[in-house]
């Protein structure tokens, strides 16, 4: 997905695997290569050895009429990806004869190239990897094949058996308002909260804490008790702002003017303090963007049209942004992206974060950084997300994100037929615990509750226990109430941006960024973009006459802070073991 893309940096620029079968391909050579990846890299699996041979030869069996093709498809630079890209493409290949060329390049770039192929009406890739969070897109668009018609149409003889598609744990994110689903879930993860749990277990720092606040250090509930831990460890643990005479802080983020900014607010940050309506996935009839639908019309995004984007929960969302950043942060958080900001957290400097993605679990279980122990087992932990002011019971409390298989309408149809087998591979019930172990991004539920993870949860910070719990599901991807993502996202960053570096202030960036959402609304509802999902933008009205109606936007709270709460951590867990 989008955000360790960035990370990954020393892999600017395409990177290719190119896969070549061999001239000599036969049957007996594809049940030969199939025996030895089942028997060595596909282990474990949740299938039995046999149930993954006869996976295999369904494979080989449905790819013949393509042997010898070489098909191209994309996603962006992720560890799954290069897995992906590395392995199991080279696996594909040789029990299929089919060749083919995995393209990595960075997020922003396949969506570019995703829409240069709508557009141009031209083959450029047989299949993309691209974010869930374009569904409202590619479901009021023409160009994406609707895999629900795919599958029980001309994609029937090329589409697995054992395809099982209700153990997606993201199929709900991948489905349309026409209940169709669009896309096939690849990898997935989610934005949570991490914390420094050696140092909140440590008997001295928590009778500082509730010596100076109170009440107990815990996993905050609420943003109040963020803040509150925030000061506690840059200002105040062991009186300096130390642990074992080293400066320490109690936030962490980024803040430059750069199009990962804007990942860090569609990405719910809106939500988390509030905005919109609650209403899993995304708030109904206003959502986390603060977009207001009725009957899948987007209506509008300023509180005059009945929007909640530029309201008083999304004004506070971006000051507590702002002012924690300057005040708990490392000074150069500020003027770093996504990806120099997220290593800093297993630098050991860095006390709690609010809005952390679990993409980076992998790089954060490293045998010799300062957050992991002797044993190689990490002294942090993920917990849910701490919710701002103006939240509710029933809203979502955090982002999920769903890298998705997308085809084409202007693919040659023989061309996707063998993409899509592909796609089918690579997240296989044969393939895919391994693939899960190797980049920590789940499709399956079958995986999350297979006895690998029950045995090794304890190495992965509480990531194993979140995925098996009810509360995942307050986690989603942007839904179907964004009909143009690629022209909406780009809105963000440079509106976020004036609101860090003071040019603005929170309320003027959110204004200028709901006027500039509805110019676009505005602009699709001009060429009917969507049919009877287009959208209709309601006459703007005075703020007040909204704000006076019930649900979002709420009117300004008399008290933003309220009253801290944390939870103990191991109690907190206990409870989603025992609700799973």
């Amino acid at each position: 997905m989008k955000h360790q893309a960035m990370a990954l940096l020393a892999l600017l620029g395409l990177v290719a695997c190119s896969q070549e079968p061999g001239a000599d391909f036969n049957e007996a050579n594809a049940r030969a290569a199939a025996q030895r990846w089942v028997s060595g890299e596909f282990t474990p699996s949740t299938l039995s050895k046999e149930q993954q041979l006869a996976e295999m030869e369904w494979f080989m069996k449905a790819a013949a009429p393509y042997r010898g093709m070489q098909i191209n498809v994309v996603s962006e630079t992720i560890t799954t990806h290069e897995y992906e890209a590395q392995t199991l493409a080279k696996a594909f290949s040789e029990i299929t004869g089919i060749r083919l060329k995995h393209d990595l390049i960075q997020e922003g770039d396949v969506v570019e190239k995703l829409q240069t192929q709508i557009q141009g009406n031209q083959n450029i890739y047989d299949a993309y990897v691209n974010d869930s969070d374009l569904i409202g897109t590619h479901s009021r668009g023409n160009a994406v094949i609707p895999l629900s018609d795919y599958i029980n149409g001309e994609g029937k003889a090329v589409t697995s058996p054992t395809l099982d598609l209700q153990d997606f744990i993201g199929i709900s994110f991948t489905t349309g308002p026409d209940k169709k689903v669009y896309q096939l879930p690849d990898q997935q993860f989610a934005n949570l909260y991490w914390f420094r749990y050696d140092w909140f277990t440590d008997e001295k720092i928590k009778k500082q804490f509730k010596d100076a606040y109170g009440y107990d250090l815990g996993v905050p509930v609420n943003w109040a008790a963020y803040e509150d831990i925030a000061d506690f460890f840059t200002n105040k643990v062991n009186g300096d702002g130390t642990i074992d005479g080293k400066k320490v802080y109690g936030h962490m983020d980024y803040g430059r003017k750069d199009p990962s900014l804007g990942w860090r607010f569609t990405d719910a940050w809106l939500s988390m303090a509030g905005n919109g309506d609650p209403g899993i996935p995304n708030g109904l009839p206003v959502d986390d963007w603060g977009i207001r639908v009725e009957n899948c019309r987007p209506v509008g995004s300023s509180v005059t049209r009945g929007g909640d984007t530029n309201g008083p929960a999304a004004v506070y969302a971006l000051t507590k942004y702002v002012d924690w950043m300057k005040k708990y942060a490392p000074r150069e958080a500020a003027g770093m992206n996504f990806s120099e900001s997220g290593p800093v957290p297993a630098q050991g400097a860095i006390a709690q974060q609010i809005f952390w993605y679990t993409a980076f679990t992998a790089d954060m279980t490293k045998q010799g950084l300062p957050v992991v122990d002797s044993e190689g087992k990490p002294k942090w932990r993920m917990a849910p997300s701490p919710h701002g002011a103006y939240w509710k019971d029933g809203h979502k409390l955090g982002y999920q994100d769903a890298g998705s298989w997308t085809f084409l309408k202007n693919t040659p149809k023989e061309r996707r037929d063998a993409a899509w087998l592909y796609a089918q591979f690579v997240t296989s019930k044969s393939v895919s615990l391994k693939k899960s172990i190797t980049g920590l991004t789940f499709i399956r539920d079958s995986d999350i509750r297979s006895d690998h993870f029950t045995q090794n949860a304890d190495r992965y910070g509480g990531l194993i226990e979140f995925y098996r719990s009810p509360a995942r599901v307050q986690w989603t991807p942007t839904g179907t109430n964004v009909p143009d993502y690629p022209k909406l996202a780009q809105l963000w960053w440079q509106n976020v941006a004036t609101a860090v570096t003071g040019e603005t202030t929170p309320q003027q960036s959110m204004d200028n960024l709901a006027k500039q959402q509805d110019d676009i609304l505005a602009r699709l509802e001009r060429i009917g973009y969507g049919g009877d999902c287009a959208p209709k933008l309601n006459p703007e009205q005075s703020a007040q006459t909204w704000l006076d109606q019930p649900g979002a936007p709420a009117p300004k709270l008399a008290d933003e802070r309220g009253k801290p709460e944390t939870l103990d951590y191991d109690k907190l867990l206990a409870t989603w073991k025992n609700a799973d």
